[in-house]
């Protein structure tokens, strides 16, 4: 039985069929048009009637077939019709607006050498365009697909349009080719689409396109695609291997975007909304820009694109992977760099961190170490140390779906494998490029915590570090926190110059000053005179020695140590060499601390 069309409101605007039509319920009835010289659609001529008309038709034919219900049996016969001795269909213009398609479609290997019209076509079943050619204007613009559909290796000469076309199944476009502009602008794909090996030498127009599952796009080739989107993804956008040859901008808001081995020839600005991004072996021939975008794309005259399918999302964008990525043409502007993987990249110094950039934090609040309670300094790490500090520290795996506590080192994609993971000397290397990058873009506070990571690196290194050299890391990590820890120094200053204090009000200052004393020798009728004073002595008790006097005296002496004076205050030799070591030291200390300070508040 030929299925007849839905009742619509409007009415065709061709001579149609009306087969079923209802007056009483406004049912249209068949909507296909007028068979020429018949008053019925192809599906309800009578057999006689079908079978002379299909005689009647040649390779390369223009056929029309508006609103017309087919059924498999009765597209193969039409399309048997129109074979050449190759046994592919010729169509000339074709027309098949409105159409019906029940069971599969199959235009495997058809040529349409005019305009091909499937504007707000149905289709049931699977639709097979595999290898088609399309000389013309292609126009599926508002056709729905309910089953799979196949364009593999489909050429289209002219342009393409599938404006707002629905695709329920899996729509494979792989090694398309699409010489003329491609148009998928507010299409819907509900199941993969697969681009693979598509060729693009015009535009690719994928304005408030949406894809409920993956859109792959690995291998294709952009080689006059100035832009790409503004497009939603629920799942994954796979750029991998795809090649792009003139500057191109890409809008693209989806949970994932994978970019192994994209091939950029000229520039490019990556605009994301909510994607991880993995920018692992990428090849950048020209400088490339990925930023959050902060607002939802617009395209057109003020169309802003629906972003429903991923709601719930943290709205924020993570880089993942710059491994094995040539730096020195990327920009990374208010990013997430939380899990960001760098190993193996090249040119590091010369990356660009541009806006608010997040990197991983040191875990939060108090652990063990040993026998004693530890806190962890706040600054900015690298993924690397976190794997590494997880894989030593013997931290578990956490199970698939759970998140790491923010109390612990996170572990990395390999753990616990110590060879697959990276060392401090690699981590070390890391964090000495990325200051400098930081340090070239004058931001000394953001190089200054890449500065502590790389010392701290350096100071686990048993490999590539002499021991004499750790052991000079450990003392000035200590002291001041390699320079960076302005509270850490002054408080050792303040413990240095209190135990000064004490020593000197203990055995370093004497009980009472001597009295100089000139003893005379007399020759004859000359006497000479000389005076001398004796050393200082210590005597008295320790309560005699504690007192509010000599701690004044000693206060002054090591606050005049701290800014390298004498205090001319007379000491013991015990004394005398307390006030050498902590000219020596205090000084020292305090130069720490301004160096800390200076590291963080200078830009």
């Amino acid at each position: 039985m030929i299925p007849l069309t839905t009742p619509l409101p409007s009415l065709p605007s061709w001579p149609y069929c009306a087969q079923g039509a209802d007056p009483t319920t406004g049912a249209v009835g068949c909507r296909g048009l007028h068979v020429s010289g018949h008053t019925a659609c192809l599906a309800h001529l009578s057999d006689a009637d079908r079978d002379t008309y299909l005689a009647g038709l040649a390779p390369g034919a223009d056929i029309d077939h508006r609103g017309t219900p087919f059924t498999e049996d009765l597209l193969s016969r039409l399309l048997s019709a129109l074979c050449d001795i190759t046994g592919h269909p010729q169509i000339g213009e074709a027309r098949f607006d409105g159409a019906q398609f029940t069971g599969e479609a199959r235009f495997d290997g058809a040529q349409f050498s005019g305009t091909a019209r499937f504007s707000g076509a149905q289709v049931s079943g699977t639709a097979r365009f595999s290898m088609a050619q399309f000389t013309g204007t292609a126009r599926f613009g508002g056709a729905r697909f309910s089953g799979l559909v196949w364009f593999g290796g489909a050429q289209f000469t002219g342009e393409a349009w599938f404006d707002g076309a629905q695709f329920t199944g899996t729509a494979r476009f792989s090694g398309a080719q699409f010489s003329g502009t491609a148009r998928f602008s507010m299409a819907q794909f509900t199941g993969e689409a697969w681009f693979s090996n598509a060729q693009f030498t015009g535009e690719a127009w994928f304005g408030g396109a949406q894809f409920s599952s993956n859109a792959r796009f690995s291998g294709a080739q952009f080689t006059g695609a100035s832009e790409l989107g503004p497009l939603v993804c629920a799942g994954v956008v796979d750029l991998s291997g795809a090649v792009f040859e003139v500057p191109v901008t890409l809008e693209i808001a989806a949970g994932w975007v994978r970019c192994v081995r994209t091939r950029w020839e000229s520039t490019a600005t990556v605009r994301l909304r909510y994607a991880s991004a993995d920018l692992g072996q990428a090849a950048l021939s020209a400088p490339v820009a990925v930023t959050a975008h902060p607002a939802p794309f617009t395209f057109g005259p003020g169309n802003t694109v629906v972003e429903n399918s991923l709601s719930g999302r943290r709205d924020s964008v993570r880089v993942t992977s710059i491994q094995g990525a040539d730096a020195s043409h990327l920009v990374l502007t208010d990013t997430d760099l939380t899990g960001c993987l760098f190993s193996g990249a090249f040119h590091l110094d010369q990356l660009r961190l541009e806006g608010r950039t997040i990197f991983a934090p040191t875990p939060a609040g108090w652990h063990r170490r040993g026998l004693w309670p530890a806190r962890w300094t706040r600054r900015r790490t690298l993924a690397e140390e976190h794997h590494w500090r997880a894989q030593t520290a013997d931290q578990p795996s956490p199970h698939p779906g759970h998140t790491t506590s923010p109390r612990q080192w996170r572990p990395g994609p390999n753990h616990p494998d110590p060879g697959l993971t990276p060392d401090p000397e690699d981590v070390a290397a890391l964090y000495r490029q990325l200051r400098r990058a930081f340090e070239d873009g004058k931001n000394e506070p953001g190089a200054a915590d890449f500065y502590y990571g790389e010392c701290e690196m350096r100071r686990h290194d048993h490999s590539g570090t002499p021991k004499g050299e750790r052991r000079l890391l450990w003392g000035y990590w200590l002291l001041s926190g390699y320079g960076l820890r302005a509270l850490r120094a002054f408080t050792w200053l303040l413990a240095a110059m209190s135990l000064t204090v004490l020593l000197l009000m203990r055995v370093g200052l004497p009980t009472h000053d001597p009295d100089p004393a000139t003893p005379g020798t007399l020759h004859g009728s000359k006497i000479s005179l000389h005076t001398s004073t004796p050393d200082p002595a210590l005597h008295g008790t320790w309560s005699q020695r504690m007192t509010w006097d000599r701690a004044e005296k000693a206060t002054r002496v090591a606050v005049n140590s701290v800014v390298f004076r004498s205090s001319g205050q007379n000491l013991t030799t015990i004394g005398t060499y307390i006030e050498m070591v902590s000219r020596l030291l205090e000084p020292t200390l305090l130069a720490l601390g301004v160096l800390a300070v200076r590291g963080r508040i200078k830009r």
